[in-house]
This record gives C-alpha cells, structure tokens and sequence, in this order.
C-alpha cells in the first residue's frame, strides 16, 4: 500500500504518516525498488492507534508508551487501561483548570461595564501586580 492509499484508511495526512516514521513511532515500511514506501497491515495498525490515541488527547509520548504495548508480547490489558486512567485523570485536571478559568473570566467580565469608556475592570486586574515587592 502507499503512502496516499495509507492515509486515505487512516484519516492521517501523508505528512503525518512521514512525521510518526520519522520519530520512529512506527515500524520503518518496506521500500520498493523505485524507492517509494510500501506499507503493511501492521504500518495501517499502528497508524490507526496513533491516530485513535491522538484524538483522545494522548501525547506523543504517552502515544510511544501505546505502542510498545502494542508490540510487546505479554501485554497485560491491566497496563493499557492503567495508561487509560492516567489519562482520564489528567484530562479531567484540565477541565477543572479550564473551569476555573472560565469562572474567573466571567466574574471579569461581570465587573466590566463593556461601553465607550475607557476604564476596564478586566484590564485593570490583568495589569495589578500581585507578587509582594522584594526589599
């Protein structure tokens, strides 16, 4: 299979096909004689984790870590799923900083009277200082 035929099945762009074989997260494809790569079932495996595992937010790292599991032999499904978790875990952080975020920006935004003026309670608590002055 080439390179267009692979990312037509995978949903990934041939730049990210290049990017994944060029970190080294995939397994290198075969080359044919005129020197184009030609990708096996196994490529189209680790592809479509790749790109699975990306849309849910892992990193590339964390997308490494899938990956070896993925070829090792004596994967547990206890491992994949604590990798899962761990996952859940961080993503639910960020939600809870996000909304913490967007808390504080509506409260901002409830204070700024939003007309022709120039006084902005939001630039204003943008702009205080508030780390105590060193002496």
């Amino acid at each position: 299979m080439n390179i267009s035929q692979v990312a037509e099945k995978t949903g990934l762009t041939s730049k990210a096909i290049r990017f994944y074989e060029q970190k080294g997260l995939i397994s290198p494809p075969s080359r044919s004689q005129n020197g184009y790569r030609t990708y096996n079932p196994r490529n189209i495996e680790e592809l479509t984790l790749l790109r699975q595992a990306r849309l849910v937010g892992f990193t590339l790292e964390e997308c490494k870590e899938l990956l070896a599991l993925f070829h090792s032999s004596d994967r547990r499904s206890a491992d994949v799923k604590a990798r899962t978790l761990e996952k859940v875990a961080d993503i639910d952080h960020h939600i809870q900083e996000l909304s913490q975020m967007r808390e504080r920006l509506m409260e901002l935004a409830e204070l700024c009277p939003g007309d022709d003026g120039a006084d902005c309670p939001i630039m204003d608590s943008f702009t205080k200082c508030c780390h105590p002055a060193k002496g």
